[in-house]
């Protein structure tokens, strides 16, 4: 389906970005260490089924129709950020009001849904992907559409993985940080505090271009 020739290039590419920290990573290593690895986890495979949009979206040529709607992106970034900080006021407010001790746990579905929100918020996903699968597509095999759809398959798989291994050791991590409720609660605060900051440079984006 895709030139075997550059695989090997594509795999090292996809690896060096996804291990490079971004804004996915941070949210679930701030989820985990709150609430724990379960969430982490869970944060991970929200986070892959927003690839899954991004993905299809960048194979169907969706990407450069928002690339030639600005504004469409701008009101993606906007709500977003509202989104996020929504999220951070939320979390700060269960910090201070929750009881000595508690790790609150969300349902499993919220947290799935949050994370895949909080992918789909950033509409800049679908360019890079509009912009970086086609350099790996050659003539002579598979439809173009058929190779992207292929290669945004193989680095969302790889994104789960790297993902999902950051959400259980953050998780594991916050798990034995927490020795008693102000640990706990620092924990609560340090996520919303990650949230509001990732809300503001969604914000700042949307608003001055980033």
């Amino acid at each position: 389906m895709i030139d075997p020739l550059v695989l090997p290039g594509f795999l090292v590419t996809v690896l060096l970005i996804i291990v490079a920290p971004g804004p996915d990573s941070v949210y679930i290593v701030a989820v985990a260490m709150d609430r724990g690895f379960r969430a982490g986890l869970l944060s991970a495979v929200g986070m892959a089924l927003g690839m899954v949009v991004h993905v299809v979206a960048a194979t169907l040529g969706l990407a450069a129709l928002l690339s030639s709607a600005p504004r469409a992106l701008i009101v993606i970034q906007l709500a977003g950020g509202l989104y996020l900080g929504w999220l951070a006021v939320t979390t700060l407010r269960t910090a201070r009001t929750s009881g000595f001790g508690e790790r609150i746990r969300p349902p499993d579905g919220q947290v799935l849904g949050r994370a895949m929100l909080t992918n789909l918020s950033n509409p800049k996903i679908i360019l890079f992907f509009a912009a970086f699968l086609p350099q790996f597509t050659r003539t002579g095999h598979a439809p173009v559409p058929v190779q992207m759809l292929t290669l945004g398959l193989i680095f969302l798989l790889i994104g789960l993985g790297w993902d999902s291994f950051v959400g259980v050791f953050a998780g594991k991590l916050g798990t034995v940080l927490v020795k008693g409720s102000r640990a706990a609660i620092a924990l609560s605060v340090g996520a919303g505090l990650t949230f509001g900051v990732l809300a503001l440079i969604l914000l700042g984006e949307a608003l001055w271009g980033g």
